[in-house]
């Protein structure tokens, strides 16, 4: 049942943080995929709702004269596998988009609500780690920017702070120009399942077409989504190689301490993430112009 105590609509980002400040405890609903299953379960009673639904200015996917690109928060995956730029600049989002639920969930559910909801199965995150992502949330106080990274807290919990709304995923040029990327998303269905791994890889090559960054980002791995440091340390300026690339996949596993759920064993996970880092990382390498048949 839907236990709705009071509902508003706001028409700026002015308007909504104005409305979070009145109560902290409102609730932002967007595309509402995952709120309204929460209510219905009864986790959440007698919420009130603010609606950013009407703020256009949340819904662009923005290329900057410096080559960066925004996303508003109200971005469907829908719209992100679609968009021309996105498919252009950063494939490794459209790729992601497809993987969530089916047609009808891309078509309503939004990368902010992915984000701010703070699962550990949010299929966006991996990608945006990699992709070094900025979140610009805006308050009764001002904005400030949070790196991704540090976004997330816990399971359902991430650093917005009350009165808080995202408004911008910045991705800057650097941080996409040059690379390969790759997600995969492990379930048992192909379609409307939640993952039990998913994998981001993006790497750029250097001169010699050694690898010059790797970057790896697991979700469902932990109960936050992470990076795998080690392994990306190990990678920088190393041949593309089998021998390198079975290496990669090893330390990843030790980066990620994985865990043990309902959903998964810690051992199955750790297959999983020793061979899904080698794939993605193959089809990256391939993306970014490079042969890892090399020695």
């Amino acid at each position: 049942m839907y236990l709705v105590e009071d509902y508003f609509e706001a028409k700026s980002v002015a308007e909504a943080v104005e409305l979070l400040a009145e109560n902290p405890g409102r609730h932002i609903i967007a595309g509402g995929t995952d709120l309204l299953i929460k209510m219905r379960e009864g986790a959440l009673e007698n919420v009130q709702l603010v609606s950013i639904r009407r703020i256009e200015s949340l819904r662009a996917i923005t290329g900057h004269e410096n080559k960066n690109i925004s996303i508003g928060p109200l971005v469907t995956f829908n719209d992100l596998e679609n968009d021309q730029l996105i498919q252009n600049n950063l494939p490794i989002l459209a790729e992601t988009a497809l993987t969530v639920g089916g047609p009808q969930i891309r078509h309503m559910a939004t990368i902010g609500g992915n984000i701010c909801n703070g699962v550990p199965s949010a299929d966006s995150a991996p990608p945006l780690f990699v992709l070094n992502a900025q979140l610009k949330l805006q308050g009764k106080e001002g904005e400030r920017v949070v790196p991704v990274r540090e976004f997330f807290l816990g399971p359902g919990r991430v650093d917005l702070q009350p009165g808080e709304l995202l408004t911008e995923i910045l991705i800057t040029a650097d941080n996409f120009r040059n690379f390969g990327g790759c997600y995969i998303k492990f379930a048992p269905r192909k379609a409307m399942d939640l993952a039990i791994l998913g994998v981001a890889v993006t790497c750029r090559l250097d001169e010699e077409h050694n690898f010059d960054e790797v970057r790896i980002s697991l979700g469902v791995a932990g109960p936050i989504p992470l990076r795998c440091t080690m392994a990306e340390a190990y990678a920088q300026g190393k041949p593309t190689g089998e021998a390198t690339i079975a290496e990669i996949g090893r330390m990843a596993v030790e980066s990620a301490n994985a865990r043990t759920s309902w959903r998964a064993s810690r051992e199955y996970r750790q297959h999983l993430i020793e061979e899904l880092t080698q794939r993605a990382l193959k089809t990256a390498l391939a993306r970014a112009g490079g042969d890892n048949n090399a020695s």
